[in-house]
């Protein structure tokens, strides 16, 4: 019996989320998107089975339905959910990564006997739109659901059944529980690089020679404060009080490192960064967390002609991706002059393994 799925939103999160499903043979999907091309293209792609005339003849017959928008659009469509024509036994859900709002405005739907759970696959790509879908962008990293409250537990067990052709990493936490954790490892570290990025503007007129400086670790480091404004504008509105805890413990984390640079003792100054270190070295590398990074591998090349294209042409034989390529120019505390970035952790291993084999090139992952 098939299983119809209805995607409301068919951009990278959307797309991808038609891939991964119909990996399952019995997942029957339905999309609608505003933009009649996107539809068209995600057709043509194998994405969608069917293209939907509108948000209600897509929802009529689905057995579940997932908004993959922007969360404000997905407050708005929930609002407006209680009074389409659905399936009594229809499961609702989205991909927003603030779950707060949305569970708030699912609570019209609650009211119904309708049920909602929320979603947030914690991925991401250095593109967008639907021409950057990818089947495999979920495997390996979390997709964590967030059900209210009284929700049938055989109804989440429907969800995760479904989802399990992403190869994500199925979780389930309290809504309130997840705004806090992206919050700490994803919307506060976003606020932090743009403010780093803020005071390296600030600093420029009266030291222009700094922003070539930047080009190497600073860079890196900043990554993340070149991810869309608009999108980054929302979920820092929509997280905002998480975000207010979260600078308040930052701030008194800034007093306590001012007052040891006042202190000055090497002792106390030496095992702060010990312990940073030791904390950030054990943290996980073989999965993709909260926010969305390219694979790194760091390669020490000589300087000479053609060095890039021999590097470019091992990958291309192995058929490996790559998504960006840099030399390097200030290379404190960075291991090599070429950095090769990956999308997937899988690609940048097959990568060190192809390069060591055809090159005495050395090579670092980062």
């Amino acid at each position: 019996m098939s299983i119809h799925v209805s995607i409301i939103g068919l951009g990278l999160i959307g797309g991808s989320l038609g891939l991964s499903l119909k990996r399952n043979p019995e997942v029957h999907v339905t999309g609608f998107d505003n933009s009649y091309g996107t539809m068209q293209e995600a057709y043509r792609r194998g994405i969608i089975d069917t293209i939907a005339a509108s948000i209600d003849s897509a929802s009529k017959d689905a057995d579940v339905i997932i908004f993959a928008t922007p969360v404000n659009t997905t407050v708005r469509m929930l609002s407006e959910a209680a009074a389409w024509t659905l399936k009594p036994d229809v499961i609702i859900s989205d991909t927003g990564s603030t779950k707060g709002p949305i569970m708030k405005a699912a609570e019209v739907l609650l009211e119904r006997g309708i049920t909602f759970i929320g979603g947030h696959p914690m991925t991401g790509s250095h593109k967008s739109g639907v021409s950057a879908a990818k089947e495999h962008l979920f495997e390996n990293a979390y997709y964590i659901l967030t059900p209210p409250p009284g929700v049938a537990s055989c109804k989440v067990e429907r969800l995760h059944h479904l989802l399990a052709p992403t190869k994500g990493k199925l979780a389930v936490l309290d809504a309130t529980e997840h705004d806090r954790m992206t919050a700490i490892v994803s919307h506060f570290p976003h606020l932090i690089a743009s403010s780093l990025v803020g005071r390296l503007s600030e600093q420029q007129e009266g030291q222009p020679f700094v922003r070539k400086l930047a080009a190497g670790g600073f860079r890196d480091l900043t990554r993340i404060a070149s991810a869309d404004p608009t999108m980054w504008r929302d979920i820092t509105i929509q997280n905002r009080q998480e975000l207010l805890s979260q600078l308040e413990g930052w701030l008194e984390e800034m007093n306590h490192l001012r007052e040891m640079l006042v202190q000055n003792d090497p002792v106390e100054i030496h095992s702060y960064f010990a312990d940073a270190k030791k904390y950030r070295d054990d943290l996980p590398i073989t999965s993709q967390g909260a926010l969305y990074m390219t694979h790194d591998l760091h390669i020490d090349v000589p300087d000479h002609p053609g060095v890039i294209s021999e590097i470019t042409k091992i990958f291309a034989d192995e058929r490996i991706s790559i998504t960006n390529i840099r030399i390097v120019e200030t290379r404190t505390d960075v291991f090599g002059i070429l950095v090769v970035s990956f999308q997937t952790v899988e690609d940048r291993e097959r990568a060190q393994v192809a390069l060591a084999a055809a090159t005495e090139y050395s090579s670092h992952i980062v």
